[in-house]
């Protein structure tokens, strides 16, 4: 197979920090074994999935274009999601919940372009394209879901982080390429286990993105719909898991209706689920992500998002309510009476108006951080952003004056105002003071010294999030993850095992004569005698053939393999259930 290069509109309208994650399918790179793992688990998907799975399913995977018996190029992908306004592209496993939150936001669908070994073909904790691929992609066809999702990744990429919470999501990526690599140590696993586990016990209270990362675990990726007593199936990891998408059917599972208490739910990616959530349908989903949001430093901004910020110890934004936009990390904020008054950014600072960085006002202006008083002038009413020009002369806040502003919590600022900056309603944002002098009782917050001083303008904080007002404002091309994912090991047998996978599709695809079979069968028997799936593709090209007594053979071959391999004897089953069951797919 060798796609065609398609681009996708979308795609070019990605910041460069995002683009950093995107790595190329090199489609060669799929084996034929990889191509039958995922042929299996397609076709038993579509035959269980057609009777438990949300009707968007079905429709959306002829939407895509996703083929069942080869991986789908990524190339191709984009061609046809370019119809539903969505696209593709490929990363390297996990990545940081913000990036993978804000590419759904620009509608772009993050594809980790690994997929799994024969060896994990139920379920595996790290994500692969089985499970974007096959998972998601289909469902976004629906354009109610989609919207969710786009909605989903728009609020959630501006959830605060605690400062554990990428050490937790660093421990997953661990676990998860771990488990899935090829025989990695169990000590190594059970070493990546115990920090995984540390770290969820030692979390403290819930971050945003903690929260919010819940939601999607408990929606996007193992949601059910309907009603409790009867579900059905819209989650990408449980329409990914052949294994997991027939338990969660189960009494087994406890069926929860959604609502806003998942956000407390946590989740062990590598543990089969015990109670998943039922929505309603996909509105519910919509009013439960709003009723979430609302409650985000995002709307609410005051002291307690500025306090979030600070414990996050990474960049985010303020929004004044002039407008103005402080981006950078956060390290102190001074209150009186349940207020902020004061706030300290340290480091790299940039001021912004609606997402654009002011001019003269980016890093380099502003390299070793930036701090400001907020709220009213002490004994005013009338707060400096809604003052008008005769009000501003009142009180000598004019060009070229000296003046001494007192603002509440005991904020003074003195100095002589060079110019101040406005907003498109006219509001005062910025006043820039030379030779100044601001104080908080004893402390001094900034000398004159120092430079010339920026004061921003704004009454109270609005809002508080993750990341930077304006992207291009920041170096973001420094957060890729710090682990990559093992390849499968080459070996003379492997190689050999891979050689005769490709013979028998080479058959199939071709409708070549089937009389190589025998050989590669008995080459199967002698020289990998553990291997199972290869024999159910034997299976399946000999049952309509005149080889009835190879057929015989190879069956008794596989019943003896579910007495010797028990742990695969259901998949063997399974396999063969779709090939002599009539209502197979």
């Amino acid at each position: 197979m060798n796609p065609t290069i398609e681009t996708n509109p979308l795609l070019e309208r990605l910041p460069k920090h995002l683009k950093q994650f995107i790595k190329p399918q090199d489609y060669s790179d799929y084996t034929p074994i990889n191509q039958a793992v995922w042929r299996y688990v397609m076709r038993k998907n579509v035959d269980y999935l057609s009777k438990v799975a949300h009707h968007s399913y079905l429709d959306g995977l002829r939407k895509t274009g996703i083929e069942v018996d080869s991986i789908p190029s990524m190339y191709g992908m984009n061609r046809i999601l370019t119809e539903i306004g969505w696209a593709a592209v490929a990363v390297d496993g996990f990545i940081p919940p913000n990036a993978f939150m804000e590419f759904q936001a620009y509608n772009v669908l993050v594809i980790a372009s690994d997929i799994r070994q024969l060896e994990h073909i139920e379920y595996t904790p790290a994500p692969d394209i089985i499970h974007e691929g096959a998972g998601h992609a289909p469902i976004i066809a629906n354009p109610e879901y989609a919207e969710y999702l786009r909605r989903f990744g728009e609020i959630g990429c501006k959830a605060i982080s605690s400062h554990k919470d990428y050490q937790m999501y660093e421990a997953i990526r661990l676990l998860s390429i771990l488990k899935e690599a090829e025989d990695t140590p169990q000590e190594k696993i059970d070493e990546a286990e115990k920090a995984v586990a540390d770290l969820q016990n030692n979390m403290g209270e819930l971050s945003e993105m903690a929260q919010i990362r819940n939601l999607h675990w408990w929606t996007v990726e193992y949601g059910l719909i309907g009603t409790v007593e009867n579900p059905k199936i819209y989650g990408a990891g449980l329409l990914s898991s052949i294994g997991e998408s027939a338990w969660c059917m189960t009494d087994n599972v406890k069926k929860i209706p959604y609502d806003i208490s998942a956000a407390n739910q946590n989740f062990d990616i590598t543990q089969l689920q015990p109670q998943l959530y039922v929505t309603t349908n996909f509105s519910y989903l919509s009013l439960i992500l709003e009723e979430f949001a609302n409650k985000m430093a995002l709307r609410t901004g005051g002291l307690s998002g500025i306090n979030k910020l600070i414990h996050s110890n990474a960049l985010g934004t303020i929004e004044l309510s002039t407008g103005l936009q402080i981006s950078g990390v956060f390290t102190k904020v001074i209150e009186d009476e349940g207020k902020p008054v004061y706030i300290q950014a340290t480091g790299k600072t940039a001021l912004s108006y609606r997402e654009k960085e002011l001019v003269g006002h980016g890093t380099l202006t502003h390299p070793d951080g930036f701090g400001s008083p907020i709220g009213k002038l002490k004994g005013f009413n009338l707060a400096i952003e809604d003052m008008s020009p005769k009000d501003l002369q009142a009180y000598s806040i004019v060009e070229n004056e000296a003046v001494r502003l007192e603002f509440e919590g005991n904020i003074i600022v003195e100095g002589e105002i060079i110019t101040g900056s406005r907003n498109l309603h006219g509001e005062i944002i910025l006043i820039s003071f030379r030779n100044c002098t601001v104080t908080h009782g004893e402390e001094v917050l900034f000398r004159p010294e120092w430079g010339n001083y920026d004061m921003a303008i704004g009454k109270k904080v609005v809002s508080a999030f993750s990341g930077p007002a304006d992207v291009n404002s920041f170096d973001l091309i420094n957060n890729v993850p710090k682990t990559t994912t093992i390849k499968a090991v080459q070996t003379d047998e492997r190689d050999d095992l891979e050689a005769l996978y490709q013979t028998v599709r080479t058959i199939r695809e071709n409708k070549n004569s089937k009389a190589e079979l025998k050989f590669v069968f008995e080459k199967l028997k002698e020289n990998h005698s553990n291997d199972w799936l290869l024999s159910v593709e034997i299976a399946e090209l000999l049952k309509d053939s005149d080889e009835t007594q190879l057929l015989q053979e190879v069956l008794v071959h596989l019943d003896q393999l579910k007495t010797k391999r028990t742990e695969v004897a259901h998949l063997i089953s399974g396999g063969l259930d779709l090939i002599f069951d009539k209502e197979a797919v």
